[in-house]
């Protein structure tokens, strides 16, 4: 458990870490070079690298924060990957349960194993669930929406790898956008996060703009400004 540099949470809890690459986004993932790094320095979190990795032991890392946080859950992985046991995420669900005074956010690029295992889970109003679009070969992943009982849903767009002018905003809460960083980043055009930026507009929709990527390291501009997550209250 850690204090987030990610603009759009606080803290990081990664009862699983660990992934495997699924679509165009994870080309460059920043986790698995981090794991790698952690791994290098002796962690032994890390020792399996970017293997998934199940830590039972972490599941009571957050019943020490009593102050209420925005938690970002399995930074360093994909809480519904296929190797991770349903027991387990079950586990992870009944700890946000429990600890109501936090949000959690919860971000995956695999919403089909979470709508067939939507019935399983308890989604109290603390949990947020997040899909990952990152260009136009994945609006498949928003069919599962409607599936997915929790309370508040946001799209993160990150990194933006092309236009998606063409994706619908249904069942959308909150649009987090952010253009790649760190080694052999790809480009982020301005026009392909304007294109979002009015379509949540039209809908009345919180947009957060996280960075350009790259080495522009301006975040968000006058043309760009956007809610941030603590203007946005839960239902």
């Amino acid at each position: 458990m850690s204090a987030s540099k990610i603009e759009w949470t606080e803290e990081t809890w990664n009862p699983v870490t660990g992934c495997t690459q699924i679509s165009s986004g994870c080309k460059n993932c920043y986790a698995k070079r981090m794991a790698k790094r952690l791994q290098s320095m002796g962690l032994k979190k890390y020792e399996n690298g970017f293997k998934v990795t199940i830590h039972y032991d972490s599941l009571n890392e957050i019943s020490h924060l009593k102050k209420p946080r925005m938690i970002f859950v399995c930074s360093m992985s994909d809480l519904f990957h296929e190797d991770v046991p349903e027991d387990f995420i079950i586990s992870v669900f009944e700890i946000m349960n429990t600890h109501q005074q936090h949000i959690f956010q919860v971000l995956t690029k695999r919403p089909d194993r979470v709508a067939k295992m939507n019935k399983k889970l308890k989604w109290t109003k603390n949990i947020w669930f997040g899909i990952t679009i990152e260009d136009n070969t994945n609006y498949d992943r928003l069919k599962y929406l409607k599936h997915i009982s929790s309370s508040l849903k946001f799209l993160s767009c990150e990194p933006l790898l092309s236009s998606i002018n063409d994706i619908s905003l249904d069942d959308v809460d909150w649009v987090i956008v952010g253009g790649e960083s760190g080694p052999k980043c790809r480009v982020c055009k301005k026009e392909w996060v304007v294109e979002i930026q009015k379509k949540c507009e039209e809908k009345n929709i919180p947009f957060f703009f996280k960075q350009w990527g790259g080495t522009n390291k301006k975040k968000t501009g006058s043309l760009l400004n956007g809610k941030y997550y603590k203007e946005y209250p839960l239902k």
